[in-house]
């Protein structure tokens, strides 16, 4: 079935103003226009070369607040956790004689490392002053034996600062907390002084039976660092290599099957480049910048490409064809890539400064791709389409591939307009039904999520987890009334209590300040004086006091630890600790007593945010409905569009809802991508719609021929991206692997949800306009039809 007529492209130019003309430019100046793209994508390449991986785990929450701010600023102030290398060692023999040499010969090599500023064991410990003096180390070396060895595993094992914070309970699980330089956290050196550790790990320990695993925020973000640039690589190459092979099988051609996915290529290329020089960083929204470039391109270019070889089938030239395809298919092109436009455009009012650079790339990368595939599909259609009239007389009498598609798309089509009520009910129906179990979805963030669980970062973290309180930070931070000095009563007092306060709270663990050194001062020698606590605080390391007092010793942090859990388990805490901390800073209103910590700003601002941009996405469904049919200049094609464009969501909302799952920013990501590719298709069909209705025929015949004409490159397009990107499951990157399986689910709903919904909805609104008078809002229509 391949009944095509001269389409009547004067209604056609309206719809985009004409912009869809400058894919005309390649038919007239192909040689201009190819050297034109050679010279931007070379450009292009280095832009790529210029990308750097943003893998800090707080960029997420990036943003203008004030707890942002202030957690930005306590980082600055306390360098501890955003730079620490948790070393996790663990043995059933952890505490035997043998296994204690190797492991203090370990924590003595990893101090010469380069890189490493500091570090703290349970051989830090020191036994109790004796008569004022400097206090002994509570490992002597050698380590003594029998009697004495037992004892000294008894003091090892009770020692305040040892207990439950650097040794577990069970006396199998240490922790080492390597502090690494800055300036290598934020450089490229970074897995250079990670692989360092890890080889002085495996020398150290070779033989003791004991099992060492990294952790920490610096050997997380290397593993997210490493798991992107792979994934970029890797899974994209598999998707594009699995899109064009079933391209190629339908096609029959491999210069189609170029012409199809060509401009999308180079379109993610240009993209990524431009994005590369503007010094856009790499992390996890604009890692999925690539498949949503893909998604929205990918899909204009295939139907530009069909359009096209319809036509060299139809017996037309090469130039007539492609020229035809560009201003029938071109203004639809031109309104898929607005609508996405404007879909970024909405996260630019976003809080966050992820969120907003998402959009500020997605925008940049839409505007880029618009142009790409206009430009490209007729140029590479220019260079690689060659004896037309053979190929047409080859593919027209075996064309079995495609005519298949069509077959099935002419038989949904009868289906669906046989009785438009009866499909387009069920689909409000269906929707509604949907739509209430998205509504139950709630929002869920886990650091855990955000990091390759395969590599040992996680594992590491998990036995912290199990074994200690957890290897997630969560502060109070305290800052003193200006002019007060720390080793006042006052501020010793306001820390010990908030100390106290901190330990108290259930599901916080491993409790640091200045008030654990004062403890124990009193405790082991008998001395709670000021003089003799700041005496010890000198003689600690730098690295070491930095981490709970301020250069400047106006403030001071308490640090404590908590497993890492969804956000949604984390905020009660957060908040139960804010409510227990209301009475000392009434008491103390000069004291600015505050929690934060990555924890806590992301037990805060996850639900938040999520929340926000699930919002705005609904908001983006009636506003893109809305604008697709002002477009169109028709209340009608507003309507159609609604149920389609919403279906995708909402199904893929319910698979998460019935997989006990909730709402991930991932997740939002992927149905930002699916409703991108839902309305692609919506806009296609409405525009070839218009094209094939005649008002004194049954709106159902037009249905059927749109459905024919758009229907094969719309599920050839759902099949390619959805293999392309359901490759990410074999990701090392949870986010990333959820991104893949959802907007591959998405885009099959998306399809099912134009061939089953928007038929019968469009059909069935034609019908209720045709009765009122009116045709697309023109009421000459009825008069015409009246006459």
């Amino acid at each position: 079935m391949r009944a095509e007529r001269k389409p009547r492209l004067g209604k056609q130019h309206a719809l985009a103003f004409g912009f869809e003309r400058i894919g005309l430019l390649s038919l007239r100046f192909p040689l201009a226009i190819a050297l034109v793209t050679i010279a931007l994508a070379i450009a292009a390449g280095f832009g790529v070369a210029r990308i750097k991986v943003d893998d800090s785990l707080s960029q997420l929450f990036r943003s203008d607040t004030p707890e942002f701010k202030q957690y930005e600023d306590a980082t600055r102030r306390f360098p501890s956790s955003e730079f620490d290398v948790l070393v996790v060692i663990e043995g059933e023999a952890l505490l035997e004689r043998d296994s204690l040499d190797k492991l203090r010969d370990l924590v003595t090599d990893l101090q010469l490392v380069d890189g490493v500023r500091g570090i703290i064991s349970m051989f830090s410990a020191r036994q109790p002053p004796a008569n004022g003096g400097i206090p002994e180390r509570l490992f002597s070396d050698p380590l003594p034996e029998g009697d004495a060895y037992d004892e000294l595993i008894r003091r090892v094992r009770t020692n305040e600062i040892i207990r439950a914070k650097l040794l577990s309970e069970d006396g199998e699980l240490a922790l080492i907390v390597l502090a690494l330089d800055q300036a290598v956290v934020a450089s490229n050196g970074l897995g250079d002084v990670v692989g360092e550790i890890r080889k002085t790990m495996a020398q150290d320990l070779e033989g003791s039976g004991l099992k060492a695993e990294l952790s920490g925020v610096p050997v997380m973000q290397l593993e997210i660092r490493n798991a992107v640039e792979r994934d970029r690589i890797v899974y994209n190459a598999i998707g594009f290599v699995a899109g064009c092979l079933i391209a190629i099988l339908f096609f029959r051609r491999v210069s189609f099957m170029i012409i199809a996915a060509g401009p999308p290529l180079i379109a993610i290329l240009l993209a990524l480049g431009a994005l590369g020089w503007l010094d856009f960083r790499l992390n996890m929204f604009l890692n999925v910048m690539t498949p949503l470039i893909m998604v929205i391109s990918f899909s204009d270019s295939m139907q530009l490409t069909f359009a096209a070889r319809d036509r060299l089938l139809a017996g037309q030239s090469k130039i007539e064809a492609l020229r035809n395809a560009v201003l029938v298919v071109g203004p639809a092109c031109v309104l898929t890539h607005a609508t996405a436009a404007l879909s970024f455009l909405a996260l630019l009012f976003s809080n966050s400064d992820l969120i907003r650079t998402f959009g500020e790339a997605g925008l940049i990368a839409t505007l880029i791709a618009l142009v790409a595939v206009l430009v490209l599909m007729p140029l590479l259609g220019v260079l690689l389409l060659r004896n037309e009239a053979a190929f047409a007389a080859k593919v027209g009498a075996g064309d079995f591939g495609v005519e298949a598609l069509r077959r099935f798309c002419a038989f949904i089509a009868a289906r669906m307009v046989s009785r438009p009520g009866l499909y387009s009910l069920i689909g409000l129906i269906v929707v509604g039904g949907l739509s209430f179990a998205y509504a139950t979805l709630e929002p869920r963030y886990r650091l855990a999520d955000q990091v390759p669980d395969k590599q040992q970062a996680v594992a590491a973290s998990g036995r912290l987890d199990a074994k200690l309180a957890g290897a997630n930070p969560i502060d109070l931070l305290i800052e003193f009334p200006k002019g007060a000095s720390l080793y006042a009563p006052e501020p010793l007092d306001v820390v010990a209590k908030a100390h106290a306060i901190l330990e108290q709270q259930a599901g916080v663990g491993n409790v640091w300040s200045l008030e654990t050194l004062r403890r124990w001062l009193a405790e082991k020698a008998g001395k709670s004086d000021v003089a003799t606590l700041k005496q010890y605080v000198d003689l600690l390391p730098e690295h070491l006091t930095r981490r709970f007092l301020s250069a400047e010793q106006d403030a001071v942090v308490i640090s404590g630890r908590i497993p890492d859990a969804d956000a949604s388990k984390l905020l009660p805490v957060v908040d139960s600790l804010n409510a227990s901390l209301a009475g000392l800073r009434a008491a103390h209103p000069g004291y600015s007593i505050s929690v934060t910590g990555l924890s806590a700003i992301a037990a805060r601002n996850s639900a938040n945010m999520i929340g926000k941009l699930n919002r705005g996405l609904t908001l983006e469904f009636l506003f893109v409905a809305v604008f697709i049919g002002a477009a169109f200049r028709s209340v009608t094609v507003m309507l159609a569009s609604i149920l389609p464009g919403i279906f995708p969501v909402v199904a893929s909302g319910a698979a998460l809802h019935a997989m006990g799952q909730g709402l991930q920013f991932a997740s939002i990501v992927a149905l930002t991508v699916s409703f991108g590719l839902g309305l692609s298709a919506t806009i296609h069909f409405l525009n070839r719609l218009r094209i094939e209705d005649d008002p004194d025929k049954d709106p159902g015949v037009a249905v059927e021929r749109a459905t024919v004409l758009v229907g094969p490159a719309l599920i050839l397009t759902s099949v390619v991206l959805a293999c392309g990107l359901a490759v990410t499951v074999f990701s090392d990157l949870p986010s990333l692997r959820l991104f893949g399986w959802l907007s591959a689910f998405a885009m099959i709903a998306a399809l099912a949800a134009d061939l089953l919904i928007l038929r019968p909805t469009a059909m069935f609104l034609r019908r209720l306009e045709r009765r009122a008078g009116a045709w697309w809002n023109n009421p000459r229509a009825g008069e015409r039809r009246r006459a």
